[in-house]
């Protein structure tokens, strides 16, 4: 088993000798990728896929590196690095160089193998894309994913139709079926139904399995002609559906060791007409059994306990089979060694016994001599002989059979019947027989260590001697002939050697093994006798052709005879350039198909036969230079014969490029318009994506504005609702304040009416003590008066009586009159305060909202009012009571008077009054005019006025400042209720 380490190569050889695949593992190639970081490590495979033929595949490793394997051409290339791990691949496109792969991003990418560009770019599912079946044409793919299933347009990659499901059935797996237009999507509830893939029409559903063998289906996989339907899962049986009769036909028991099926796949016959017989299954312990699902035989099986396999893929044509295994590397087997024990022919019916000799059988010995044996019968005459016969064995037969048979299935005797029909190979198939024919060997470790030891110094200037325009074909030619060289040291004194092998060269420069071998399998098997003369020509093998000349043309020979020409100039110019200078491409292609076909002795009844084909222009030569002269005519005619079919044929070659070129223009535009639509495909895919995400950050722009709106009316809400509640926590403090102001208010109220009591107390005491003195004045007044009355009650009882009703009916009268004003003035007092008041609590409420210090200055300015008012009231007070005292001061000097009279009356009456009455009144008037006596007859009448007068302002003063301390009061209350009310209207 060989193995090849990618490393950090991006592209080379997948194997660097001919792989010999075991019967027993059947494994040509096991491929690993490890890195050459400073921790090594290795990258594992995940997924892998052939393409059509089935002699390319494409893996990927779980670091996004795609490799693309020319199991045909022994090559591989790094086509694109994805950094990130791929969950999916397909090979299958309409446009064979490109390829679909699911990245983990939950994205499908389309690759170019040969550009190496993006391609195409779609997006729309939501979950890792696990498979990719694409359509027999190429021209559709299905997606599917554990939540969806998506049909893609492959020539614009637009996405056609998606198939939605309940979250609680899940999709197991949605694909094509071969060679139709059907869709068969299965479920994780068992249920499978078939969709016609244009119309997207439900064409029909399985039934349910049967309860007995009733299994969750893991794994599918269906027949090339799309007739049956293997399923199975976490169990050992298989059921097996036919589609067309849509029914379970048969149920399939693997053995015990299998408990779960992980991957199911039928192998491909090219004889079979689709329908596939070899079922291979993949179970849990890693290993993949092949069986036949009509025999139910296990046939062979790939991988081990040890080697498990992951993942497995089955060529289309059934050569071979890519496994993943689980140590993350890759194996490919080939499934003609895996089944060369099963595809053995019968045995015949007929068995022959034979038994041929050890050593090797000469003429002599396949001789044999039969002598009739003596028996008894009756005597015969003496001179009678024993009669002896000789019989040949036929046993030429049975190794001319074994001679014929070639490797790869190919027959000698069949090829030389379909050369001698046809005249010449299939073009498509003369390397692979030229291979077969030759039996090359393709040892490339020998060819390997050839080429290792560099140029041979014989030919590092093989330039100068064959200028070669190619610079490839003249580095292989130069290969080549070292390696010649190297292997024979003869070969580096030959110098025909670069004109024989050219022509291979020019043939094989694309595989330098194989012409290597070709070379030097002609010249071992074809050349052997050239060098028994070296260094001169060899003159047995020209011996050879002159015979035969001689045989087949007498006439040709004796004229070469006559002229002096001799082999060496009409036979070996043709052997050492094996006719590739007097023949075209296509006939000496023709010539070493009947060469490598034949006898290596008709390489030389090939130069007799062109000797002989060109006599007649032989036979005109008389001369040896004329012979070269026609050498040369002959090489000039070959020349311009090989010219004018190079030019025709360049010609040739330059219409087919003119229309390679056009169908390369068309087949460019075509891409170009693809790539156009693609891109339009692609530009409108990205505008629907750009007006996605613009709808969609419009959106969440719109979002995050209504957040933000709601944001800011929380905020709002809770500005006003903190605003609202320091608003109530300050009416509350407001009110507690008011509260508290309205209980300073009171307590003030208290004060000012403690204080005003106090002060009406003291006012009271001291008119209390006035009035006492009053009392006492009066009733002094009264004893002297009582004591005036007693003295003169006798003389002046009338007059009294009158003066005291004159008195009496003054006083009433005055009182009358002091009620009626006193009562008008208390009137127009409350309709003035009352007014005051109206205004005032109306500008109370116009200023509600002014601060309590206007109001204590108005209260501030209103005492001081207030108080120049009572020191105004209390200087009338003085007056009055400087006024008072005079009264009395005029009444008792007037009582002293009139009691001093009376008395002088009483001891003298006959004394003339008059005089002193007017001298008395002169005295009176003397006195002060505010005089004041209770006796009005004793009073002038002007000083009664003035004191009544006074009497009414003293009281009016009084009385107006009681009223304006009630006033004061009550406005004081007034502002304190209006206080309290303001929280409420504040509210409000």
């Amino acid at each position: 088993m060989q193995s090849t380490d990618l490393g950090n190569k991006e592209s080379g050889k997948i194997w660097h000798r001919k792989p010999s695949p075991a019967t027993r593992d059947g494994i040509i190639v096991n491929i690993i990728h490890n890195t050459s970081d400073y921790h090594p490590k290795v990258l594992r495979f995940l997924n892998v896929a052939f393409d059509g033929t089935g002699d390319c595949l494409i893996a990927g490793d779980h670091q996004g590196n795609i490799y693309v394997f020319d199991l045909y051409g022994n090559r591989f290339n790094l086509v694109q690095r994805t950094a990130q791990a791929c969950t999916a691949l397909a090979f299958n496109l309409r446009r064979k160089s490109e390829f679909l792969v699911a990245l983990a991003d939950y994205s499908i990418k389309c690759f170019d193998t040969v550009t190496k560009e993006l391609v195409s770019w779609m997006r729309g599912h939501e979950s890792s894309v696990f498979s990719i079946s694409v359509h027999a044409s190429g021209k559709y793919a299905i997606t599917t994913s554990s939540d969806t299933a998506q049909l893609w347009d492959l020539d614009t990659f637009q996405r056609k139709r998606k198939l939605n499901i309940r979250q609680s059935v899940g999709i197991q797996k949605v694909f094509f079926l071969p060679l139709s237009n059907t869709i068969l999507s299965c479920f994780k509830d068992n249920s499978i139904f078939a969709w016609e893939c244009d119309t997207l029409f439900c064409k029909y559903q399985l039934p349910a399995p049967p309860e007995s063998s009733s299994i969750l289906y893991k794994v599918f996989a269906v027949t090339r002609d799309g007739r049956i339907l293997a399923a199975g899962g976490k169990s050992n049986h298989l059921h097996l559906w036919c589609l067309e009769a849509r029914q379970l036909f048969r149920i399939i028991q693997m053995p015990t060791k299998v408990r779960a099926i992980r991957h199911l796949e039928f192998l491909p016959d090219s004889f079979d007409a689709g329908s596939n017989q070899v079922l291979g299954v993949l179970s849990q312990d890693g290993i993949m059994r092949f069986i036949n699902i009509q025999t139910c035989k296990l046939l062979f099986e790939i991988g081990s306990l040890d080697q498990g396999i992951s993942s497995s893929v089955i060529s289309p044509h059934g050569r071979y089979i890519a496994s993943i295994m689980e140590n993350g590397s890759l194996n490919v087997y080939s499934v003609q060694a895996l089944t060369q024990e099963i595809n053995k022919p019968p045995l015949p019916l007929v068995k022959v016994i034979e038994d041929l000799p050890k050593k090797k059988l000469s003429s002599s010995d396949l001789k044999m001599k039969v002598t009739s044996g003596r028996v008894q019968q009756p005597a015969k005459p003496r001179g009678s002989k024993i009669q002896t016969r000789i019989l040949k064995q036929d046993l030429t037969g049975d190794f001319e059979s074994e001679k014929n048979e070639l490797p790869d299935g190919l027959n000698k005797k069949r090829l030389q019947i379909l050369l001698k029909g046809y005249g010449e190979y299939p073009t498509k198939y003369r390397m692979f027989i030229w291979r077969s024919l030759l039996q090359l060997p393709e040892n490339h470790t020998a060819f390997s260590s050839l080429i290792d030891k560099g140029t041979h110094v014989t030919f590092l200037n093989l330039q100068k001697k064959y200028p070669i325009k190619s610079r490839k074909l003249l580095r292989v030619l130069q290969r080549t002939l070292s390696a010649l060289a190297h292997w024979s040291v003869i070969f580096s004194d030959t110098p025909y050697l670069p004109l024989l092998a050219f022509p291979f060269v020019k043939l094989f420069q694309n595989n330098q093994l194989i012409c290597f071998e070709v070379i030097a399998t002609l010249i071992i098997n074809w050349c052997q006798h050239w060098f028994e003369y070296f260094p001169n020509p060899p003159i047995n093998i020209l011996s050879m052709i002159e015979n035969v000349l001689a045989f087949h043309d007498k006439e040709l020979l004796q004229h070469f005879i006559d002229h002096d020409i001799t082999s060496q100039l009409y036979a070996w110019p043709l052997l050492e350039t094996v006719f590739s200078e007097v023949l075209t491409r296509e006939e000496w292609l023709k010539l070493f198909d009947n060469i490598f076909s034949n006898h290596p002795s008709f390489l030389l009844m090939t130069v007799v036969a062109y000797n002989i084909c060109s006599r007649v222009p032989l036979l005109n030569c008389n001369l040896k230079d004329d012979f070269e002269t026609v050498e040369d005519m002959q090489a000039e005619v070959d020349q311009q014969r090989v010219e004018d079919e190079a030019w025709y044929q360049k010609q040739e070659l330059l219409r087919k490029a003119e229309e390679t070129r056009r169908e390369m223009l068309l087949q460019e535009e075509e891409k170009i318009i693809q790539q156009r639509q693609r891109l339009a495909a692609v530009k409108r895919e990205l505008q629907v994506k750009e007006m996605h995400l613009q709808d969609a950050a419009r959106r969440r722009f719109l979002k995050l504005q209504q957040d933000q709106q709601e944001m800011e009316l929380r905020r709002l809400d809770d500005e006003i609702g903190r605003k609202v509640y320091m608003r109530d926590r300050e009416i509350a403090a407001t009110a507690r304040d008011l509260e508290m102001r309205q209980l300073e208010l009171e307590s003030q109220k208290r004060l000012y009416e403690k204080n005003l009591t106090e002060n009406q107390a003291a006012v009271a005491k001291e008119m209390r003590a006035d009035a006492d003195a009053y009392r006492r004045k009066v009733d002094l007044e009264e004893h002297m008066f009582h004591k005036l009355i007693e003295v003169g009650e006798t003389q002046s009882q009338k007059t009294q009586k009158v003066i005291k009703e004159n008195l009496a009916k003054a006083e009433q009268a005055c009182l009358n009159t002091d009620w009626q004003i006193q009562s008008l003035h208390k009137q127009k007092c409350d309709d003035l305060q009352r007014n005051k008041c109206y205004q005032e609590v109306a500008k109370l409420l116009r200023e509600n909202r002014r601060k309590e210090i206007e109001i204590l200055n108005a209260m501030v300015e209103q005492e001081a009012k207030k108080w120049k008012e009572a020191e105004g009231k209390e200087f009338c007070l003085r007056s009055a009571k400087k006024a008072s005292a005079l009264s009395d001061a005029s009444r008792k000097w007037f009582l002293k008077q009139e009691i001093n009279a009376a008395v002088e009356h009483a001891e003298n009456p006959c004394h003339k009054e008059e005089p002193r009455f007017q001298n008395e009144q002169e005295d009176a008037s003397c006195l002060p005019r505010t005089s004041h006596l209770n006796d009005s007859s004793e009073m002038h009448p002007s000083t009664q006025i003035s004191l009544n007068r006074r009497a009414v302002e003293w009281d009016t003063t009084e009385q107006n400042l009681i009223q304006k301390v009630r006033n004061l009061r009550q406005r004081l209350t007034a502002q304190a209720r209006h206080r309290c009310q303001t929280p409420h209207l504040l509210a409000a």
